[in-house]
């Protein structure tokens, strides 16, 4: 089974950025053949500053490792170094409706915020994002919660070019969602209805990979509640709701689990609780993330010897989707030496 995703280079990644996709990524070296890309073009539709850019694509390359990946059980390249993602880009936009581009949600919020220039990009992000992970020809793709509706749209997109170029055949695979069961969407701290976001939440909501235990401790023990005194998971109750997830998501437990072992805690001990088994659990990345991040060059070595091994396979599948759409000359016979 081949298993791909992408993740922005902002460097500073989150709690719920590590449990709903860094995590899935690590394990998934033991379930199959996996691609993980460092998604720098997709960085590029907002407004960012290009050495800035640079350095956080290193931020995140050195996270990556330090949570885990080994790039001897797994390909971690840069997005922009295989030109086929763009190539295969302008293909699938042959056969993605208009339409539906505009009504994503991203493309719609972004919008919002980019007054001064909403850049077409923006708008085409999301088949980007089907190029990335159907030039791989994945099976699986480990995300969170927030990137199903991305994930439908390159199921659609490689359902109608397999209907409208395929012959008969399959020449994309359809890719399925790989979505944790705990801590798929972990929420800000200090308003637990809204995701926790690099960039649209708060910052004592948001716990960061790198935080200092003393900065987790503190952002934990002041987050926001519920009225009432009773540790459980309700609907009225999204503050303590969120503070059970993450502590059954950070242990590998159920959250009725938790529930149960702190039906009679009282609000501080459980942020307490979480506190504590976050600032463990986080550690260990933390520290090892210094000494790699202090390396550029073998993390420049890492990402280049994984664009050589994923632009072999993605060249492959932007010359069958050439072929079948009948761009550029015929495909030569192949020659077996």
């Amino acid at each position: 089974m081949r298993i791909f995703s992408g993740i922005q280079p902002t460097g500073r990644k989150h709690l719920g950025n590590y449990i709903g996709a860094i995590v899935q990524y690590v394990s998934s070296q033991d379930r199959g053949e996996g691609f993980f890309c460092i998604v720098d073009l997709h960085a590029i539709t907002v407004a960012y500053d290009p050495a800035e850019l640079r350095q956080r694509t290193y931020d995140t390359t050195a996270i990556l490792l330090a949570a885990g990946l080994d790039p001897a059980r797994c390909t971690l390249f840069r997005q922009s170094d295989v030109p086929q993602h763009t190539g295969l880009t302008w293909l699938l936009s042959s056969v993605t409706e208009l339409g539906r581009l505009q009504r994503m949600h991203q493309f719609r919020d972004k919008s919002l915020a980019q007054r001064e220039l909403v850049p077409a990009a923006l708008l085409l992000y999301p088949v980007l994002q089907a190029a990335d992970v159907l030039a791989y020809r994945a099976h699986e793709v480990p995300v969170g919660e927030d990137q199903r509706e991305h994930l439908e749209l390159m199921r659609d997109v490689a359902r109608r070019f397999n209907a409208r170029f395929g012959d008969g055949e399959d020449v994309l695979v359809v890719p399925e969602h790989r979505i944790p069961q705990v801590g798929a969407r972990v929420m800000d701290l200090q308003d637990p209805t809204r995701k926790m976001s690099t960039t649209g939440g708060s910052e004592q909501g948001t716990v960061y990979v790198l935080d200092e235990p003393k900065a987790i401790e503190k952002k934990l023990k002041s987050a926001v509640t519920d009225s009432g005194s009773e540790v459980r998971r309700a609907s009225d109750k999204p503050g303590v709701s969120n503070l059970i997830e993450i502590l059954a998501a950070v242990r590998g437990s159920d959250p009725a689990a938790v529930e149960a072992e702190l039906a009679q805690a009282r609000y501080g001990e459980l942020k307490a609780a979480v506190a504590t088994a976050v600032v463990d659990y986080l550690a260990p990345v933390r520290e090892r993330y210094e000494r790699l991040r202090a390396d550029e060059d073998a993390l420049e070595q890492i990402l280049s010897d994984g664009a050589v091994r994923a632009e072999t396979i993605a060249a492959e599948t932007l010359a069958d989707v050439r072929e079948r759409m009948g761009v550029g000359g015929p495909r030569r016979a192949r020659t077996v030496t």
